[in-house]
């Protein structure tokens, strides 16, 4: 008897499995259509042919269906089918779709396709309005393809990509997989709760592609990809585009669709081309064919991005719904070119969802349990668009080559070759790890860690770590780490250690533990105004010691935690014991005749055997609190991903005290705060702004080394990122404070909105920025400086450049001069 259950509930999972409407897409000369659309009237069910034109149309009931064949530039079809047995096969050919200008009015003598997008521009918001609230089912799938890879790019290894390229060096690098369900609410909140994921090679991970990252709404002024895009409907559209009408035609449901060509006005601004189709009376969008740069996103690696949205006419609301995605692009930079495509499928819409105020929350993604768990028979019974023979080939090739690369003995063959130890290792670093219980150990390079200053001289660091992963669980973010770094200073023939432990207990909340003790030289502006890279320059080169150092014996003890969804806590005790260093050498490489080293006293930089403070002792204890306001996250099971909202600021809020100390007026009291918030301003760039503030108790003989210190600049080069908490031309040194203080910081980046309309010049995809920096101390003038620069500055593909001109004001003299910023200068340091 159980056997015959068994049977039966086999051969009903087997015609559940196969239960669907299955075929192939083609156009009137035989040649397959990839991602046309197929839905049933009802638009329950939904999917689009894969690359080869073949499609599967999940339906497991028998009964009559109406479906709905549909593809820009092409005739839509319906078919009215009975299906009595699984699986159904019925293929279809598509008639182009012809379209005509004989029923079109130009009478009025104006360019009709500018009055269509005049009225689309009008109707704008409400037809953005219209969907106030629904659910839907989501399918995603991405595909990365790389050509030609070169074996080695700036002298490291490429590989083979986890066995995605081949012999040739092409192949599939990435193919994921996700299905969603979606609920959205007027006016921005959404959920999504990820059923199934898939990673090709990889039985663990988690696909990255989520339905809102992957949502572009034409409807809004400007689409998001990391610049802010101007759409063609947009209020200021025709500031961006010229228009044509290209023809007309009638859909499925006797609308009037207008097929319009847009072109930019200039092609470096952040705009597309290619066609919008706007329903006549409607003024809704039918769909989308448009293209993009790499040059307009200031992506540079990026090609072209093609975009293509397909909609259907929802009768329960008279809205056209989007049912369709695909993006495709093409990539190259370093010897490397590729291409991929990410495909977005929506189906199943509940347009009257029955929310409760506790449907929505700050919690924006989160996985079902087993998600990345489901096996091939689910993903063959749920995945709406087939996939391609290239496709299924590559799941199958990378579910071996995972298998074994992820067994012990292969491992252990890949780790010995690894961890061979070479007579170069000394100088350029030795790293070693067992990969299979997730173990590394790791010894820097001392030449990297090579450095020179006048106090030091040269001198040369190494760090040598210990870390474990919780190999138990990949996902839990849990691990620990034991650390040493020891330093060697040539001319003070001094060496020094420090260490520590490490551990993080989870990857959601991130608690982590520090404990360190040792010796040390620090900055003296411990906010680290300066890299020990650029003052390397700066000093051999141009007499020009702007690192100020101290020595300190140290043993602390920090935590820090996320309390709850965007409240973090970070705080560290502390006792230290300073010590007060002068220079111990001139050395340089190349003279400067007006120019001569100063002394390590910021204080008396004309007397080089001063000191700042005196040696003393202190117990220090910093407490530190942010606040983001609307934070966002995503619950991936490998941790929260936090998702920073730019509609609110983000506070901080601290207290520090210095007690205990050996020299008692070196104990003190600060409190301090800041508020920070960058916003983008649609077509117009991008501001953001830090204001920020604090006053000393009972610290009125403290130790230089506890003032309050501003991040300044004197070498003329910066980073090259918008840094709202830096000046441009502030001495180091010139206003720290032991009193109350207030500092202020904007930038705004237009982003092309200015620059992009300068005839010659918006060939050079340049953006203006400028800024606006102040700072006051209770016992000192007001400083201020403006600034204008430029930036994406570079030739082709590689824009790291940026070039500021800053006036500042300090004391009543102003000063102007040049600041170069170079933004690899992160990886430098």
């Amino acid at each position: 008897m159980h056997q015959k259950i068994i049977i039966i509930f086999l051969i009903l999972s087997y015609i559940n499995l196969t239960a669907q409407i299955t075929g192939k897409v083609t156009d009137t000369e035989n040649e397959t259509l990839p991602y046309v659309n197929i839905y049933t009237e009802d638009g329950r069910f939904g999917t689009t042919t894969n690359e080869n034109g073949v499609y599967e149309l999940k339906i497991n009931r028998p009964g009559d269906y109406n479906l709905v064949f549909q593809f820009l530039g092409y005739q839509t079809q319906k078919k009215t089918i009975s299906i009595e047995e699984f699986p159904h096969e019925l293929d279809i050919s598509l008639i182009p779709e012809t379209t005509s200008l004989d029923e079109v009015n130009i009478s009025s003598g104006e360019n009709p396709a500018n009055a269509i997008i005049r009225k689309a521009i009008d109707f704008r918001k409400r037809n953005a309005e219209k969907l106030e609230a629904y659910t839907a089912d989501y399918y995603s799938r991405g595909l990365w393809r790389i050509k030609n890879a070169p074996e080695k790019i700036l002298g490291q290894e490429v590989g083979d990509l986890g066995g995605g390229l081949d012999s040739t060096r092409s192949g599939i690098v990435y193919l994921s997989e996700t299905i969603s369900e979606i609920s959205y609410k007027r006016p921005d909140d959404f959920k999504e709760k990820i059923i199934a994921s898939k990673v090709s090679g990889d039985d663990n991970g988690f696909s990255l592609n989520s339905a809102q990252e992957s949502y572009f709404s034409f409807y809004e002024n400007t689409i998001e990809i990391n610049s802010e895009m101007v759409s063609p409907i947009a209020e200021y559209a025709f500031n961006y585009y010229d228009y044509k009408l290209d023809g007309i035609f009638y859909d499925e449901n006797g609308n009037l669709i207008n097929k319009i060509k847009v072109s930019p006005k200039r092609e470096k601004d952040r705009v597309f081309s290619g066609h919008i189709y706007i329903v006549e009376e409607l003024w809704q969008i039918f769909g989308v064919e448009l293209q993009t740069t790499g040059q307009a996103i200031q992506v540079p690696p990026i090609e072209t991005l093609d975009f293509k949205q397909n909609y259907r006419f929802s009768k329960e609301n008279g809205f056209y719904v989007q049912i369709s995605q695909t993006v495709d692009f093409e990539f190259a930079m370093f010897g490397i070119s590729g291409d991929g495509r990410f495909t977005a499928v929506y189906s199943d819409y509940n347009f009257d969802p029955e929310f409760n105020k506790n449907d929505f929350g700050s919690e924006i993604m989160s996985f079902a349990e087993a998600a990345n768990k489901k096996d091939s028979a689910y993903w063959e019974k749920l995945r709406p668009v087939p996939l391609t023979d290239e496709e299924i080939n590559d799941y199958v090739k990378k579910d071996s080559i995972q298998t074994l690369r992820n067994s012990k003995p292969y491992l252990d063959s890949i780790d010995n070759v690894r961890n061979k130890f070479n007579l170069t290792d000394p100088v350029f670093g030795y790293s070693w790890q067992n990969s299979h219980k997730d173990r590394y150990f790791n010894i820097s390079s001392p030449l990297m860690g090579t450095h020179f200053n006048t106090v030091q001289g040269w001198n040369t660091s190494t760090t040598i770590s210990y870390r474990q992963n919780d190999n138990e669980n990949e996902n839990s973010g849990e691990f620990w780490r034991l650390y040493s770094t020891l330093n060697y200073g040539f001319s003070d023939d001094r060496f020094r250690i420090k260490g520590g432990f490490q551990k993080q207990f989870n990857n959601s909340s991130r608690p982590v533990l520090s404990i360190s003790g040792g010796i040390e030289t620090a900055q003296i502006n411990d906010r680290t105004p300066i890299s020990e890279r650029l003052n390397d320059i700066t000093t051999i080169f141009f007499e020009r010691n702007y690192l100020k150092l101290y020595e300190r014996s140290f043993a602390e003890i920090a935590y820090q935690q996320e309390i709850m969804n965007g409240l973090y806590f970070f705080g560290d005790f502390s006792y230290e014991s300073r010590n007060p260093l002068i220079n111990t050498t001139d050395q340089v490489i190349i003279y400067n005749d007006d120019v001569q080293y100063t002394s390590n006293n910021p204080l008396q930089p004309d007397n080089l055997g001063s000191v700042p403070f005196r040696e003393h002792d202190i117990f220090k204890l910093n407490l530190n609190t942010r606040i983001r306001f609307g934070q966002k996250y995503m619950s991936y099971p490998s941790g929260k991903f936090n998702i920073n909202n730019e509609k609110y600021p983000t506070l901080y809020l601290g207290y520090e005290k210095g007690f205990g100390a050996s020299i008692e007026e070196y104990n003190f009291d600060q409190f301090k705060a800041s508020v920070t918030q960058t916003f983008k301003l649609g077509n117009k760039g991008e501001f953001g702004y830090n204001l920020n503030g604090g006053t000393f108790l009972n610290a009125e003989d403290m130790a230089f080394v506890d003032y309050r210190h501003f991040i300044g600049n004197q070498t003329r080069v910066n980073n090259g990122f918008i840094n709202l908490s830096r000046f441009n031309l502030l001495p180091y040194y010139a206003m720290s404070t032991n009193n109350t203080y207030a500092e202020a910081h904007a930038e705004h980046d237009f982003k092309g909105w200015i620059l992009g309309k300068i005839p010659f010049l918006n060939q050079l995809n340049y953006n203006l920025v400028v800024g606006a920096h102040a700072l006051y101390t209770e016992d000192q003038k007001p400083y201020s400086e403006y600034s204008v620069g430029i930036d994406n500055l570079g030739f082709g593909k590689y824009r790291l450049l940026r070039l500021d001109y800053v006036i500042s004001n300090m004391d009543g003299q102003r000063e102007g001069a040049f600041i170069f910023g170079l933004k690899f200068l992160g990886v430098l340091d």
